[in-house]
């Protein structure tokens, strides 16, 4: 039983992170263009992907999407970079997605949130309602 709700609860991480991933790269984005092994170092650190590998693939996506656009380092650099910016459609949809990701997160929250004087007290849980017999 404990194994299967670790393995639970490992799938309920990977399936939020696979819902906002890309959502977090739009943000990433917001300011600069950025290079995505930088966008990579900064999901893995917090995180939000395993590895380099997952995020060319999910930069691809968005491409494809045209949400953002890579565009070649045009330095004198041995091996030059791609740099992904956000199209207008990007920013837009970043935009969308912080109009309902803040009441979705807040609600989610207040509803998990652990209340000590609660937990101790099982029958605190159930509220009695109007109009029922009790």
């Amino acid at each position: 039983m404990q194994h299967m709700l670790l393995c639970m609860a490992n799938d309920v991480g990977t399936q939020l992170r696979k819902g906002v991933v890309e959502y977090c790269v739009l943000g990433l984005l917001q300011s600069a263009p950025t290079y995505g092994w930088k966008i990579s170092e900064q999901l893995v650190s917090l995180g939000l992907i395993g590895s380099i590998g997952t995020l060319y693939p999910l930069l691809a996506r968005l491409r494809d999407q045209g949400l953002i656009i890579a565009q070649a380092d045009t330095s004198d650099s041995a091996r030059p970079r791609k740099y992904y910016s956000l199209t207008p459609d990007g920013r837009e949809q970043l935009r969308q997605f912080r109009a309902q990701w803040q009441p979705f997160s807040a609600a989610v929250s207040t509803i998990i949130a652990f209340d000590e004087s609660r937990a101790q007290d099982p029958d605190a849980s159930a509220t009695p309602v109007k109009g029922t017999d009790q």
